[in-house]
């Protein structure tokens, strides 16, 4: 089975002048691709914004092949270049979509956001949910000088703990553990010998939050007190030729720099963080950037992005997994479940594309309805897809990396990028359809 997307245009939407396209080329699914949109010359719109710019809009053409994203309900994010008044306006949060009259799919009000990495320039990303309606082309319209939708996606710093968590309409999705914490008077409930590994951590997600709330991670375990929620670590960090632990906090830490920046809207909000991994808590030898997007739910539940940029601040660092065969790369210790269901599948490694996904599916604590939590690998990580490696257990679950046998050089200059995503939502283990539906539309419209 082949993915191809066949919009080939960054579109440049300018009420008063035809549109240009501009081409991109993005490495996306293990080949090059063309995201964006086919735009067209916008139509006139009754109304005029505050600015006095009217209400106009452009077209939008993208093709959802097999109705993947349709199926699902999946984050859109495709390129887009707007003219400096449409910038203003997309600050403001005053425009949205509509899919053109005709076509299936539901022709409402379609939240929108506009996404510009870095915060700054004219080219940038449009970003909202697929509505249900037909497979293949969808056309939709952009219409500006309308009332700001509510931004129900927040991200904020929380006062009381220091930390930085992501909510929809007040109610909470995840906390990013950014300020470093102690043990304290959870280091008496660990055992004696694993004492060691209860050390001042940062860095990671706890809790995650069901969609019901109900907290599916699990931090400072008494078995595995290194365990810490939805964590990207590896046991094997090498540095000049001596061997340090991040996964279990043993000569190296991830340090946080200071640099946070929040991003809250209509359709998603977002933390991005910088960290520093130090050599004896003392020396920087890799700077990290890492990116959590959680997007609004949906009817088939929430989609959670997550994206790690890796830059050795040094030469001679390495990672590797434990052995260089069994686990390391983005790590997941969930809470205790009264039952649970693990399903692990990878495609013959001469299945072209290769697809994978796990789902872990349990009933959390005292709740009687499950959950599910299914994670994917974006294609274009290296040495992808990861083996999946389980601890049932504890709860504990993970796509790897890298190759096993292997040892992964960071280098100056030559970032390591690794993205997966966390589709959460409440039901039983999903059929095989279901699975391909979510791998695909990631694949094809997702991303960071």
């Amino acid at each position: 089975m082949s993915i191809t997307i066949t919009n080939k245009r960054i579109a440049r939407i300018n009420p008063k002048k035809k549109i240009v396209p501009i081409i991109r080329s993005v490495i996306s699914l293990g080949f090059v691709t063309l995201l964006g949109a086919e735009a067209q010359e916008p139509s006139p719109r009754p109304g005029q914004g505050e600015d006095g710019i009217k209400g106009g809009s452009g077209q939008i053409v993208i093709d959802d092949g097999a109705g993947s994203a349709a199926r699902t309900g999946a984050p859109i994010r495709i390129g887009i270049r707007l003219q400096r008044r449409q910038l203003k306006l997309a600050r403001e949060g005053k425009f949205h979509l509509e899919e053109r009259p005709g076509g299936q799919g539901d022709s409402r009000a379609i939240p929108v956001q506009f996404e510009r990495p870095g915060g700054a320039g004219e080219e940038g990303f449009l970003c909202w949910r697929m509505p249900p309606g037909k497979k293949g082309r969808r056309v939709f319209v952009l219409v500006w000088g309308q009332p700001a939708a509510p931004e129900v996606m927040v991200a904020r710093k929380d006062e009381e703990s220091g930390q930085f968590v992501i909510a929809e309409s007040g109610k909470p999705i995840l906390r990013y553990v950014y300020k470093t914490l102690e043990p304290g008077e959870l280091l008496a409930a660990v055992r004696p010998g694993s004492r060691k590994y209860a050390r001042a951590r940062s860095n990671y997600i706890h809790p995650l939050h069901g969609p019901d709330g109900e907290i599916l991670t699990k931090d400072w375990a008494e078995d595995h007190p290194h365990h810490r929620g939805v964590y990207w670590a590896w046991p094997e960090t090498i540095y000049r030729g001596e061997v340090g632990d991040l996964h279990a906090l043993q000569r190296v830490f991830a340090r946080p720099t200071g640099k946070i920046r929040l991003t809250q809207g209509s359709v998603y909000a977002q933390i991005e963080a910088e960290n520093q991994w130090l050599w004896e808590d003392r020396e920087p030898i890799v700077h990290e950037s890492a990116t959590i997007r959680a997007h609004a739910s949906g009817r088939r539940g929430r989609c959670i992005d997550l994206k790690f940029v890796f830059t050795a601040l040094q030469d001679g660092v390495t990672i590797a997994r434990r052995g260089t065969d069994k686990y390391g790369g983005l790590n997941i210790r969930l809470s205790t479940t009264t039952r649970q269901e693990l399903v692990l599948h990878s495609d013959p490694v001469q299945q072209i594309p290769r697809r994978g996904w796990a789902d872990f599916v349990a009933t959390f604590g005292e709740r009687s309805d499950p959950t599910g939590i299914l994670v994917l690998q974006r294609q274009s990580n290296p040495n992808y897809p990861g083996d999946w490696i389980k601890y049932p257990e504890i709860q504990w679950f993970q796509p790897t990396f890298p190759a096993a046998g292997s040892r992964h050089a960071l280098k100056k200059g030559s970032p390591l990028v690794l993205q997966y995503r966390l589709w959460i939502r409440r039901g039983e283990v999903a059929s095989e359809e279901c699975y391909v539906d979510q791998w695909r539309a990631y694949q094809q419209f997702g991303g960071l």
